[in-house]
Formats: C-alpha cells, structure tokens, sequence
C-alpha cells in the first residue's frame, strides 16, 4: 500500500522552517515511543538502569537541555511529546538521577554506557570524489556500508559482542551502538583499548597533501587478514571506478604520498610518469603500480622485500578502512544523537539498518519528516475510501504507512534477539542461586 501511495503522490519537500510545526505530529504518531524504552530499560535487569539515563535535548534556535531522566516509558513520551526536541541525545546511565547532579552530595558519574561508534563521510573526503560537503551518494555511501560491516565483524568476531546496532545519521554518517552487558561495563580504559584497536592507520601530511597510512609489519594480524577480505573485492569499484582516485595528477600524489620511504616514493613516481600519460584513468595507474611493486617486492633483498613487503595492502587499508572518530569510543560520558531523530538540516529520520545489507540501503531514499506525514494521511485517506475503512485504519499502526516502516522492523529485529538474551541470561543467574 505505501509503494502505491509513493507513486501517486508526489514526494514533498523538507523545509527546515516549518519543522516545529510537523514535529508534535511525528512524535505523536510515528517515534517508536515503546519499543525505544524497551531497548533503554534492558528489561530493567540491573537497577536504576532507565530511571538513571541522562537524556539531553536541542530545541528551537538551538536551545540546548541536559540531565532530562525518567523513572516510566510514559513520562519519557510525554515529555518528547510536549517538548518536541529537534534532536535527542543519550547520554550515559550515572550513579544517580541525572537532574538531581546540583542537589546530590554525591558526584555524579557514569556507570554504564553502550560501547559507540561515529563514523562520519568527512573523514573521507581525501578519497571521495563523488561529492563534496554534506552531499552524499550511493557511490560515496559505499565507504559507509564497507566501513559499519567491517567494524561489526571485527566486534563480534574478537570481542564476542552480539548485541550491535547500526544507525543511519540522518545526513552522511553511520553511529553503532554496541549493547551488550560486557560492552555497557567497560570503563574509560576498556574503551580506549578497543577504540585504538580497531584504529590501524595515521594521517600524515606529505608535500601539502594529508593522508591516511597503515603500516602492516612483519606479520600481518588475523584482523587486518579479515578486514583485506572486505576490502580487496570492492577496491576496484569503489576507488578505481566509482571515485576515480588516482584519474589526474592531485590524485596520483595521493598514492604517491601514501609510500612511507622518500626514495622508493620518487622511483614509483618516475616509473608511473613513464608508463603512463596525462589522461590515464585510475585503473591504469593502479595496475601499473602493482606491477612495479610486485616486480620489486619478489626480487632481491631491499626495502621492498622489507619495509615495504606490503604496501598495495597497506594503500587500500589507508584508503578504506573504517575512520573513526575515536574519541566518540572512548569516553562513557559522550552524548551520541538517538535512533529516530530527525536531522533538522535534511529533514530525514535517523533509521536502523540492517548491516549484513548495508551495501543496498540507499540514503537518499530515507524519507524525510514531510514525506512521513504526507504518507500518513495519503494512507488514511486511500483507506477512509474503503468499506470498513475507520476500522481498518485503527488497526495499523502509523509507521507501516510509511517509509519508515523498514527502519522500525529492523530495530524491532534487534530488540527481540537482545531481549531474548537478557531473558536467558536472568535463567541462567536463576539456576545458579538455586544450586546447593
């Protein structure tokens, strides 16, 4: 029914000025107010678990509140509902309620906060040619998908979490939430452990030029032998094709800059400036690269059989491995925007997504908050025509009327297995206590 309702009519446009007056009608009817508690309360297995959550807001002409906490599901929706944010920030679960800090004679602090990542599209504009600015494509969106499966592999595979949830900023980023109980624990330390773990590369700046460069070593880690098997398949496409890197001579010094050894840096240069003309495409560059190097690191002992043994691997981990902004991971106490907000600059929602399928969501399809409401009442409408039509409309819910509806299933995916393990795990703890 909404993909009938999408072709009739035509897709509205955001206005940013107008969104105070459509916001109470999307908290209202479309924010998935329950099960929103339901992933923040864990099931209220530990104490004070929701009642302790900091929550912040930003309103209107950037009014900015912090220390918002709610002891029920109900006060929190109220509280949305008449506040009407233009974001929502959570925060971390402190020592005690976060509105009480100036009152209480203890010092707040954290105790517990999802383990989270920010990976932003800036970060990649060194290597994007596609877009510029907040712009984002299906092409440069490719770097987003690479980077959230990547990352999720890595967490799941060395550390053991399960529980992970990946979020579509709202504009050209991707946030992960990790959920788990031994994730929510760690402390500062713990955090920064894992953050520099899975931060390989540095940026550097060679004759004006930053660049991101990993060096692999003598022997090269299980993590970085899985994070080539994602990379080296869509090298081809996403650099050589889709971004044309290293099509016109600012991109050739990228790769150029990209060889820690000034010497072996002006040999590929010269190399590449004799097999290779002025209107050379990136493919050709790269294959003549490879087939320097190859040529070199297979011969007799020298830098290339040493230091560089492993620069065509190192190259495309600098260029496409994920780029965190690291210091998101490491601390407990920073606030990170929540699932379902609506970027006030797009317009758009900030929906889940399914990371083992990331390569095929399309962040230019996200709805915005006038093309939800339109949906809503376009539905309505279809449905008042019909027999029983009142009847048949109370029983749907509002977000199935519209394109947020996949956002909400993948987010009620994940509510079901963390639930499902919470549960398990209050048995377990339960046969152990009645063990004599």
């Amino acid at each position: 029914m909404t993909e009938e309702v999408l072709k009739d009519e035509k897709t509205p446009k955001y206005d940013p000025s107008i969104l105070p007056d459509m916001l109470p009608a999307y908290y209202k009817r479309l924010f998935p107010h329950k099960p929103f508690y339901r992933w923040l309360s864990y099931g209220l297995s530990e104490a004070n678990i929701f009642a302790n959550r900091e929550f912040s807001y930003t309103l209107h002409d950037d009014i900015y509140i912090r220390y918002r906490c709610y002891d029920t599901q109900s006060e929190l929706e109220n509280d949305i509902c008449s506040t009407c944010p233009h974001k929502i920030d959570i925060g971390a679960v402190m020592n005690t309620k976060p509105k009480n800090f100036r009152t209480t004679s203890t010092a707040m602090q954290p105790v517990q906060r999802e383990l989270v990542f920010d990976i932003d599209m800036d970060d990649y504009n060194d290597v994007r040619t596609c877009c510029t600015g907040s712009t984002v494509c299906l092409k440069c969106w490719k770097f987003m998908a690479l980077a959230a499966r990547l990352l999720d592999a890595a967490l799941r595979e060395d550390f053991g979490f399960e529980h992970i949830l990946w979020v579509f900023s709202g504009r050209r980023g991707v946030h992960g939430w990790v959920c788990d109980h031994d994730a929510r624990h760690l402390d500062s330390r713990g955090r920064s452990s894992v953050a520099e773990y899975l931060q390989i590369s540095s940026n550097v700046t060679v004759n004006g030029a930053v660049v991101a460069r990993v060096q692999i070593g003598e022997r090269m880690h299980h993590s970085i032998r899985r994070a080539l098997k994602f990379i080296e398949p869509l090298f081809e496409e996403i650099v050589l094709e889709d971004q044309n890197l290293f099509g016109d001579v600012n991109g050739v010094n990228k790769l150029l800059a990209m060889i820690p050894d000034d010497m072996a840096r002006k040999d590929v240069e010269a190399y590449l400036k004799k097999t290779n003309s002025d209107g050379s495409n990136s493919r050709t560059v790269w294959t003549s690269f490879v087939r320097y190097v190859n040529s070199l690191r297979t011969g007799a002992a020298s830098i290339w059989t040493r230091k560089l043994k492993n620069i065509i691997e190192e190259i495309q981990l600098g260029i496409l491995y994920p780029r965190l902004d690291i210091n998101v991971t490491k601390g407990m106490n920073h606030l990170l925007k929540s699932p379902f907000c609506i970027h006030p600059g797009t317009g758009k929602v900030c929906v889940p997504f399914n990371c083992n399928v990331a390569a095929k969501f399309d962040p230019t399809t996200v709805p915005t908050i006038s093309q939800l409401l339109q949906e809503i009442n376009a539905f309505d409408d279809k449905s008042k025509s019909k027999e029983n039509g009142e009847e048949e409309k109370s029983r749907i819910k509002d977000y199935k009327k519209t394109g947020m509806f996949k956002g909400v299933v993948v987010f009620e995916e994940f509510l079901r297995k963390l639930e499902s393990s919470l549960k398990t795990k209050a048995i377990d703890i339960s046969d152990q206590t009645m063990e004599f």
